[in-house]
């Protein structure tokens, strides 16, 4: 009875502590890839717009990504999250301010704009203007 408790307590440890892998690749193997064979693992989209190339934009962005200097804010949203990104924080605009956005591994092959939304719901208050007059009506408490 007590060893069977404790096997299915190492289960669940061992489940716990699961390692990240993207489509069976793991951090390490993805970050030590050539640009041509992560393109080959990644979705459809993404990887049609990698293989179209980037625009002069999305190089100046990858540049100042490569020198590392704090915080990069960009306006491209368009970008394709890379392995090489991960880790890093990012400013991405979202039509109003920067949203800083820390990037993580499940993040992988999704673009930056998933992350910054760029519509808020608007709050609903009581009846205005124009309500009709049954929905004016307001119980007094």
């Amino acid at each position: 009875m007590m060893a069977e408790r404790e096997r299915k307590r190492k289960k669940i440890v061992t489940r716990r502590k699961k390692e990240f892998a993207y489509r069976g690749h793991t951090l390490e193997q993805l970050q030590t890839m050539s640009k041509d064979d992560l393109i080959k693992i990644l979705p459809a989209r993404a990887r049609r717009s990698l293989k179209r190339g980037s625009s002069e934009e999305q190089q100046t962005f990858w540049r100042q990504v490569r020198k590392g200097k704090g915080i990069v804010e960009t306006h491209r949203r368009d970008i394709v999250v890379l392995p090489e990104l991960i880790g890093r924080k990012i400013g991405i605009h979202n039509g109003k301010e920067f949203k800083v956005v820390e990037i993580l591994p499940e993040m992988i092959g999704h673009y930056l704009g998933e992350f910054a939304l760029t519509r808020r719901f608007g709050r609903h208050s009581g009846p205005g203007v124009g309500a009709t007059r049954s929905s004016k009506y307001m119980p007094l408490r």
